[in-house]
């Protein structure tokens, strides 16, 4: 049911969803590089029905054999459990979450080289019909939503950086170049008592023109957010967008000597029409 975890390399295509008369119309495309290293640790797929849609994007860690096993187990599971019961809550989207959780943990006894594999990851389910949102992540996995030209909504990293910016101790512009940039608070793979997941505090309303991107954190470390609205703007379709992006990743990477920089993915979501009555 899922989509594959990466994408031949070109061209990225703006898949129109299907259209049913009543169901909100949206267009989607994905991207997943592994940028500057031998193999691809992230994974993202989406899964679709008349009524409903599932996006989920995920960055492993813990080594070959671990980290790429941890992030497509976590995609493969969120889509498959929403395909079969469509969320209704935060909460819904909570225990799941935490049952995805437990699978990750569960599957690290399958190979020596899977003890240590934990996995970020961030989800989105829309109701077709009711027009509306949830989303929830673990980790440094963002999701942006877009909308009138400024950025409405971000997700809160669960991360050291983030943690020390809330504390006033760092500046929001420099988290992208710090040090310690990749130190998790949480990931997918940790004990219950110190997992934290984040999602949002109620179902959103779309509206026409909202854009949603969900990205590993080797996508959002290189592209700022005026950037990315910026080449929002300059974008026919959700794939121009993604390939803008992926311009702006290995620009910044090559300007700033980074030859092994991570993976990076994302999915881009465009809300083309509104609920009809």
């Amino acid at each position: 049911m899922s989509q594959p975890a990466s994408l031949p390399p070109e061209p990225l295509v703006a898949e129109p969803l299907p259209e049913d008369g009543q169901a909100l119309e949206l267009e989607l495309a994905i991207l997943s590089r592994a940028g500057g290293r031998d193999y691809n640790e992230d994974a993202c797929g989406h899964w679709h029905s008349d009524t409903q849609l599932c996006c989920v994007v995920a960055d492993g860690a813990g080594g070959h054999g671990g980290g790429d096993v941890a992030s497509r187990l976590a995609v493969s599971y969120l889509i498959d459990q929403c395909a079969d019961a469509p969320l209704q809550s935060p909460e819904d989207l909570r225990e799941l979450l935490l049952d995805t959780n437990a699978k990750v943990i569960r599957h690290r006894a399958d190979a020596p080289g899977q003890r240590e594999m934990h996995t970020t990851v961030v989800a989105l389910f829309i109701d077709r019909v009711r027009g509306q949102a949830l989303w929830g992540h673990a980790g440094d996995s963002r999701l942006y939503l877009f909308r009138d030209g400024a950025v409405a909504r971000r997700t809160r990293d669960h991360s050291l950086v983030q943690s020390m910016v809330e504390a006033g101790l760092l500046r929001p512009e420099d988290t992208r170049n710090h040090p310690q940039r990749s130190q998790l608070h949480s990931a997918l793979g940790t004990a219950p008592e110190d997992l934290r997941i984040g999602t949002c505090e109620a179902p959103l309303a779309l509206r026409p023109g909202d854009v949603f991107l969900l990205c590993t954190d080797g996508l959002w470390e290189f592209v700022d957010d005026a950037v990315m609205l910026h080449e929002l703007a300059a974008a026919p379709d959700p794939a121009a967008w993604l390939a803008a992006l992926e311009a702006c990743v290995l620009a910044e990477a090559e300007a700033g000597g980074k030859t092994r920089h991570d993976n990076f993915s994302g999915i881009a979501l465009w809300v083309t029409a509104p609920a009809q009555a």
